[in-house]
């Protein structure tokens, strides 16, 4: 069963709603004791998710943050989390599938860190029950920053004496744990949050803030496009698993990536792969787990075939005969999901521990 801690959500004013009606809009809180953590306009502070033993604090935070742009938690010095989920393009990666130590390919695409404060289970195939776990696989995945063991991890984060006082500030001691670091990283990653865009604004009141064209993306995406199927509530994701059919060989009847499958063994999760969320996705080019997708134009070119036949496809997957311009108005949909990321701005140099 997933562990959740519902935290107290109270509502504030936000200040930065436009127009007669959005001025009254509101913005939620997240509370841990003394913790406050105010979302953009448009999140939902009652599905935060967040395990019982990792409140949420603004020492953990910190401690995360400077975890989480650290290079030195690799093998070579030459890789961080952020290299991989880098601020500037989403909190993804604009290459199809990142390079780790020594420049070795992964497997799959990054997914974007935004958002995960609403997510449970890890990567695109959920074989991480949280953010704390999910923080453990890359540290020793030998094609990502590849230390030999969590212990090298801890070790090599013990011998920076300016980590003391922030393992202090935040546990109470300066003992260097793998827990400990896993969840002050996931802690970081939870404050990384994207709301307020012009969607959100449009429908707190403002009916300027999306053009013509976007309100059409709107209507189809609520009908017939039908992505709310999948991409669903304030977060756009049902956090469910999905067969659309990608990396499917015709020729060779076979999957590249099985997927959700690797990690229940389950024929029916077969070339499944988690929902991504659709909040900044006009940042987090290319697409789809395997980065097979170049542009969202191509996603939804995709999508109007529905997908790409195969054993397994989801069967909500049905051709869409969308236009041209039902293809573009869904696209600049797209755009109207995009606002400012919270937490976003890497630590100075000055600011990393010696």
């Amino acid at each position: 069963m997933k562990r959740r801690t519902v935290a107290l959500a109270v509502a504030v004013a936000t200040l930065s709603a436009s127009g007669a009606s959005a001025a009254d809009a509101k913005n939620e809180v997240v509370k841990f004791g003394s913790y406050e953590l105010q979302l953009p306009l448009g999140l939902q502070a009652d599905s935060a998710y967040v395990p019982e033993d990792n409140p949420l604090t603004a020492e953990k935070v910190a401690l995360g943050k400077i975890l989480f742009f650290d290079k030195r938690l690799s093998k070579d010095d030459t890789v961080s989390c952020a290299s991989c989920h880098n601020p500037y393009h989403g909190f993804a990666d604009p290459d199809r599938v990142s390079a780790g130590v020594g420049l070795l390919p992964g497997g799959r695409n990054s997914p974007t860190a935004i958002n995960r404060l609403f997510s449970a289970e890890q990567f695109w195939d959920g074989r991480a029950k949280d953010l704390e776990e999910q923080s453990h696989g890359p540290l020793t995945n030998p094609v990502e920053m590849a230390m030999a063991s969590h212990d090298d991890v801890v070790t090599e984060v013990g011998r920076l004496q300016g980590y003391e006082p922030l393992f202090e500030k935040a546990f109470g001691d300066d003992e260097v744990t793998m827990p400990r670091i896993a969840q002050a990283i996931a802690s970081y990653e939870r404050t990384v949050l994207a709301g307020n865009a012009p969607y959100d604004r449009y429908k707190a009141g403002d009916k300027g803030a999306m053009s013509a064209q976007q309100v059409k993306g709107l209507e189809l995406f609520e009908g017939k496009a039908n992505c709310v199927t999948c991409h669903v509530s304030f977060n756009f994701t049902d956090e469910m698993y999905h067969n659309l059919g990608v990396g499917w060989d015709a020729k060779t009847k076979k999957l590249a990536d099985l997927g959700r499958y690797d990690v229940t063994q389950k024929d029916v999760n077969k070339g499944q792969f988690k929902t991504p969320t659709l909040r900044n996705v006009t940042e987090t080019a290319p697409y789809m787990h395997d980065g097979s997708e170049a542009t969202l134009r191509d996603v939804m070119v995709l999508y109007d075939r529905g997908g790409n036949a195969n054993p397994n496809l989801d069967a909500k997957m049905k051709p869409l005969n969308l236009t041209d311009d039902e293809i573009d108005a869904l696209v600049a949909f797209m755009y109207a999901l995009t606002g400012p990321v919270t937490n976003a701005e890497p630590p100075a140099p000055s600011e990393m521990p010696k």
